[in-house]
């Protein structure tokens, strides 16, 4: 074993030695002079002005070169009517629409039964009745007024169509200062909405009375005199009263109101 380790040379090859030493020696010279000129040609291109390269865009004979248009800094808004489409407006709350077609005929009735004899009266109701209806007309002199009117009743016939009951009480006048109370009337007034969602009057309204219930009945008591002397002179005179269920009184009293009429009233003592 010994002997295999040890190798004895007779001569040292000292030019292998040599060559492989001066190889790597200018291998090392190459890598650092390339180093150097590419720092040196880095440095040369940084300190270069740079030039601007022109662009020739062909241009059509007669045509001229516009500029750009400016760009407005934000859009320019315009202000314009909603236009609701069909899908949005049955999107919309049903009590929503049913106020809407309820007002229109409000408004409709009270049109319809009121009456000064001017132009924008006319004009008005014109506006108002379906196209081919005459408006109302009346003697020299008439006057109507009215009192209120209120929808009682709204039902939905269609898509966009409504039945709407109309309650309304006026007062009329034949030329002089004096307006006597008419009865009460009932309207049933047709209304149906446009695709824009605009109610209009869509037929002739029918006229009609007022459907009364039966009278209720009430059957008035004495009162005990204690529980009367709790009611005072100036609040009216007692005609009678009752009593709830808990034992309480509730006196009827004939009390005067403050534009001289006398009305019955009720009364917790």
């Amino acid at each position: 074993m010994d002997s295999e380790r040890e190798e004895v040379f007779e001569r040292i090859p000292w030019e292998t030695l040599e060559r492989k030493s001066a190889d790597r020696q200018w291998l090392v010279y190459a890598v650092a002079g390339a180093v150097t000129l590419g720092a040196l040609a880095y440095s040369f291109t940084r300190n270069q002005p740079v030039t601007p390269v022109a662009t020739t865009v062909p241009i059509e004979s007669g045509a001229m070169a516009q500029p750009p248009p400016a760009v407005p800094a934000s859009p320019p808004t315009t202000a314009g009517p909603i236009v609701v489409a069909e899908a949005d407006l049955y999107a919309i709350d049903p009590e929503r629409l049913i106020d809407r077609v309820a007002a229109h005929a409000e408004w409709f009735a009270t049109e319809y039964l009121a009456f000064d004899g001017s132009d924008r009266s006319r004009e008005t109701i014109q506006s108002l009745l379906p196209d081919g209806v005459p408006p109302p007309v009346a003697p020299e002199g008439a006057q109507v007024f009215v009192d209120w009117a209120r929808a009682t009743q709204v039902i939905q016939v269609g898509e966009l169509d409504y039945e709407v009951e109309v309650l309304v009480r006026s007062l009329a006048s034949d030329g002089d200062s004096t307006f006597v109370r008419q009865p009460p009337r009932v309207l049933q007034v047709d209304v149906e909405l446009s695709l824009e969602g605009a109610p209009r009057v869509s037929a002739v309204p029918v006229v009609s009375e007022p459907a009364v219930a039966e009278r209720a009945e009430l059957d008035l008591v004495d009162v005990p005199e204690d529980v009367a002397a709790l009611i005072g002179p100036e609040q009216g005179e007692v005609v009678g009263g009752f009593q709830s269920g808990d034992g309480s009184w509730r006196i009827v009293v004939l009390a005067p109101g403050p534009d001289g009429v006398t009305r019955p009233v009720t009364i917790r003592p």
